[in-house]
């Protein structure tokens, strides 16, 4: 067993997750073709295997260690080179979602890899997050980031997307206490309530994924410009 397949499945307990050996190699499958892209294109700094198991793939397991996601609609804001995603993708094919990203180089990567490894629940649309959301107002089950920006500037790019009785699962690390507490002017406009923080240890390094339900509409005029969000966020 090669070392990302092994980091893999004995992070997978600590999750409290069991996939079967098809869907741990199908993650692992994605994780070396981000690799190789990885040479050409600036995807991520973490190329060896133990640690796209544990900093990748795991890290954006935790997700699902949060939500049932089956037949559920989820969109990953933000989705990068596609984590969290890509992986929630494949360890949940009754889950159907959207890897949302304004970079389209990262973009038609994905959706040439994707059918490539035989990932058919996931779809990619190249836009801003601000501006997509004209068409896709509060039609997921789920909004999901990671790495995209701090919690009261993240929320207004999310929640918008979350059907009432959805969430926003917002990936943070060792600071989401902090960003918690500074977003609470946002949760109560954008139509949210905290309902858990999940922590999770990845690599000896605090990890976290903040549930927030969307418990009323979010008011039409949100998001605003990304330019406006940035200067005065809520």
């Amino acid at each position: 067993m090669d070392l990302m397949l092994k980091t893999l499945k004995e992070g997978l307990p600590q999750l409290a997750l069991d996939l079967s050996d098809e869907i741990c190699g199908r993650l692992c499958d994605f994780g070396r073709a981000m690799v190789r892209q990885n040479e050409v294109m600036n995807l991520t700094g973490i190329t060896e295997d133990a640690p796209v198991a544990k900093l990748h793939l795991l890290d954006s397991l935790t997700v699902l260690a949060c939500a049932d996601l089956e037949g559920k609609s989820i969109i990953d804001v933000g989705c990068g080179a596609g984590f969290p995603g890509v992986p929630l993708a494949i360890a949940c094919p009754g889950a159907k979602v959207t890897l949302l990203d304004s970079l389209a180089k990262r973009m038609n990567w994905l959706e040439t890899v994707l059918p490539e490894l035989g990932v058919k629940n996931a779809a990619c649309i190249t836009a801003r997050a601000e501006e997509a959301v004209a068409t896709r107002r509060e039609s997921y089950d789920y909004a999901t980031s990671r790495a995209v920006a701090r919690l009261n500037i993240l929320l207004e790019l999310t929640a918008p997307y979350v059907k009432v009785g959805g969430a926003v699962l917002a990936m943070k690390g060792a600071a989401a206490k902090e960003e918690l507490e500074e977003a609470k002017s946002a949760i109560s406009k954008l139509g949210l309530k905290l309902e858990e923080v999940r922590e999770f240890p990845v690599d000896g390094t605090a990890h976290a994924v903040i549930v927030l339900r969307k418990v009323s509409p979010t008011p039409a005029k949100y998001p605003r410009r990304f330019a406006k969000i940035k200067q005065n966020p809520l």
